[in-house]
């Protein structure tokens, strides 16, 4: 019942839409339009105002006739730069930006899923359930829109986040948390030829600290890396500050909380030993989730794909979405596959079958 060709048409127009984090507002105003055309109610939050936005989070609500507790549908409408004049390319089943942008398949491509199930139940006039949907901003940013949408409102207490990658059956139920590390060194500054004993060498405390710390896989729950080291001076002078930011992810909140705190000791007790000080922020920037393989969503998820035909691969998550900001509110997330490959990047690509098996999911997920 899916239209491919409608379908790939959408896609490709959302595509084209420019929508780079804190640009939204073209978008924002399509997307409420066509799911207003779709018998949704529809309204906008005031987020974009607090993020510095042009656009808002969207949330629509659609009466069906089937019994059931709304499933809650989750997108995110912002891209990562290069983001602007994107020029769909369709050659052979496979959809392309042309190589000078990103292609914006993350996300648009759960969009345009969604709104073609939409559109096959209005059109076939089809019985379904109740269903939300959500439609954010800046979640490239931080999860900037879903940290400032009122989850309270919403009926549903389950989610599918449209939004991981791999082939459409591949099904993600937990997902790290993650906490942020921004570290300034002290030291003193002297002449680095004639009295260097009288400094104290910022990067060589910082670097006596990160050489003690477990880094990058720690565990099959925990990553951890630092992003920026920085000290820039003249080499005739001992530095006296250097500055690290780091993170820290976790499926486990405990050695979440445990590597952080290890690595601020690794700097803390470095900066005793040679005199410098340290000033330290660790910042959770957003908390872990999971739905158990056995709960009625997750059955319901890997039954849905069976029907279509889509192999179930379930996948542990390694990073965030808008998810991990749903699980705070009580709500269970599950993100899902579209098909989506080499994301952020300009050879970001997506099969036209996995838009379609994306928009047949959503469609088996609506009416069954």
């Amino acid at each position: 019942m899916i239209n491919s060709e409608r379908l790939v048409k959408n896609f490709c127009a959302y595509a084209r839409i420019d929508s780079e984090s804190f640009g939204e507002g073209p978008m924002q105003e399509r997307l409420v339009k066509d799911l207003a055309a779709l018998g949704c109610e529809v309204r906008v939050d005031g987020a974009g105002a607090k993020i510095g936005s042009s656009g808002n989070n969207i949330y629509a609500f659609y009466k069906g006739t089937l019994p059931g507790e709304p499933l809650i549908y989750s997108c995110h409408m912002d891209t990562v730069r290069p983001g602007k004049g994107v020029a769909p390319v369709v050659e052979d089943g496979v959809i392309s930006s042309g190589g000078d942008t990103i292609l914006a398949a993350d996300d648009k491509s759960g969009i345009a899923g969604i709104v073609e199930a939409l559109t096959v139940v209005r059109e076939k006039e089809l019985p379904c359930h109740d269903f939300e949907i959500v439609v954010t901003i800046g979640e490239e940013q931080g999860l900037l829109g879903a940290k400032h949408f009122d989850f309270s409102r919403v009926k549903g207490k389950e989610a599918v986040v449209l939004d991981g990658a791999g082939d459409v059956g591949t099904i993600v139920p937990n997902a790290p948390g993650q906490i942020k590390l921004h570290a300034v060194v002290t030291g003193r500054s002297a002449h680095a030829g004639l009295a260097p004993e009288k400094g104290i060498s910022a990067i060589q405390a910082a670097a006596r600290g990160v050489a003690a710390m477990n880094l990058l896989r720690v565990d099959e729950e925990t990553t951890c890396n630092i992003g920026t080291f920085k000290s820039e001076g003249a080499t005739n002078i001992v530095p006296a500050r250097a500055e690290i930011i780091a993170e820290v992810r976790s499926r486990n909140l405990d050695k979440l909380n445990a590597q952080a705190a290890h690595m601020r000791d690794c700097l803390r007790k470095a900066c005793d030993e040679l005199g410098a000080t340290l000033d330290c922020e660790l910042k959770t920037t957003y908390v872990s989730f999971a739905c158990p393989d056995d709960h009625p969503l997750m059955k319901r998820l890997r039954a849905a794909c069976e029907a279509i035909g889509c192999p179930v691969r379930r996948v542990d998550g390694g990073g965030g979405s808008d998810a991990n900001v749903m699980a705070l509110s009580g709500i269970t997330p599950v993100v899902l596959g579209t098909g989506m490959t080499d994301v952020h990047t300009v050879n970001e690509t997506i099969t036209v079958k996995n838009l379609e098996d994306t928009a047949r999911l959503v469609l088996r997920l609506m009416t069954d």
